[in-house]
């Protein structure tokens, strides 16, 4: 029988802040930055070179966090001592990952089916004036609005089992001895 562990194993932990970060900005960043600057405008295509590099980061941090799921130790399923609380837990952390993908497929979906791919990759080039009229860009949007309630909801757990249960669960999912 394997030994249980206390914490998740450090590049796992490494993959979880990266990528909470990545995607905080990213969201923030097409909320309030991306969204504002005109198609037309010549550092559009700049900013969404960051934009899609920053999403292609992620996919692969997601993928490794996926690889290392199935690979490393892990401590046991947080227990809120709820049913509701702990099928909550589950369907948040599956979320995540799966709008996530969701998110950076539409995301590149969008940016193929304008065919500005190369445009955006070389930080420069003709935009259309609406990614709107292309189907992937709604999907866009909407996960990006549900991956904001999941992040809300995973964020809002942590808080209540470290501050309200006060059982030390954000300890597992940072760096020191397992």
């Amino acid at each position: 029988m394997q030994e249980t562990v206390s914490r998740y194993h450090p590049a796992w932990v490494a993959a979880h802040w990266l990528s909470s970060l990545l995607i905080l900005i990213s969201l923030l960043g097409g909320i309030f930055v991306i969204r504002e600057i005109p198609n037309a405008a010549p550092q559009k295509a700049m900013i969404l070179q960051a934009h899609a590099i920053a999403g292609v980061v992620i996919l692969l941090l997601l993928l490794s966090r996926l690889l290392m799921r199935a690979k490393t130790r892990k401590p046991p399923p947080a227990d809120t001592d709820s049913r509701f609380l702990n099928g909550l837990r589950r369907v948040v952390h599956v979320g995540l990952y799966v709008v996530a993908l969701a998110m950076i497929s539409t995301g590149i979906g969008t940016l193929a089916a304008a065919g500005v791919v190369p445009n955006v990759f070389s930080g420069q080039g003709p935009l259309p004036e609406s990614f709107w009229d292309y189907p992937p860009r709604q999907g866009h949007f909407f996960f990006s609005r549900l991956l904001l309630v999941l992040v809300a909801l995973h964020v809002a757990g942590a808080v209540y089992h470290q501050f309200i249960r006060k059982d030390g669960l954000l300890r597992r999912m940072w760096f020191g001895p397992r």
